[in-house]
């Protein structure tokens, strides 16, 4: 019975990260399996494993439209106990179009793709958002122990809407032969 009223007063959460999420998920369930998790993402019946996902990416030279049927066969799981999901489900009743709620979302699907083995679409952009989280978090918390005139730099600084990507750095080759 318990289990029928959280998907109750979750399902309306889980329409609505569907929704945002599109194609990229076959659903949105409630977990009842996940303890400290706030979601994963699994293979849906007939869908491909994170394994078969690399496997196939690799074979397909570059073709990734051949596989965009079978990538989203995927399930995003959330799990109604976890502090993330309950913030998710408050800001869903409370405005479905927040900009930030629907941010979180994004990163929450990224990064459980990462945790469930499988590889983000754009990694740049996903080390982007979590900066750009990290640099808000961090701005909270410690603005009282920031200097005046750091304080009003902050505040007078514009906020972007466009997503931030972190900076790829190719590995450069070093010949140890030339070292003395």
């Amino acid at each position: 019975e318990k289990e029928k009223e959280i998907k109750q007063e979750y399902s309306q959460t889980c329409d609505w990260i569907k929704k945002r999420l599109g194609e990229k998920v076959a659903r949105v369930d409630i977990s009842n399996r996940l303890s400290s998790s706030p979601c994963v993402l699994v293979a849906a019946k007939f869908g491909w494993s994170a394994n078969m996902e690399r496997l196939m990416r690799a074979q397909s030279m570059g073709d990734m439209s051949s596989l965009d049927f079978m990538r989203s066969r995927k399930v995003f799981e959330i799990n109604p106990e976890h502090e993330i999901i309950k913030g998710l489900n408050a800001a869903c009743r409370a405005n479905p179009d927040d900009p930030e709620a629907l941010k979180a979302v994004d990163i929450l699907f990224e990064t459980s793709m990462i945790s469930s083995g499988f590889t983000p679409d754009n990694p740049a952009e996903l080390s982007g958002k979590i900066y750009e989280m990290m640099s808000t978090a961090m701005a909270s918390k410690w603005a009282s122990h920031a200097q005046p005139a750091e304080m009003n730099l902050q505040r007078d600084s514009p906020v972007s809407s466009e997503p931030i990507e972190a900076e790829v750095i190719e590995p450069e080759l070093v010949d140890d032969s030339q070292k003395k």
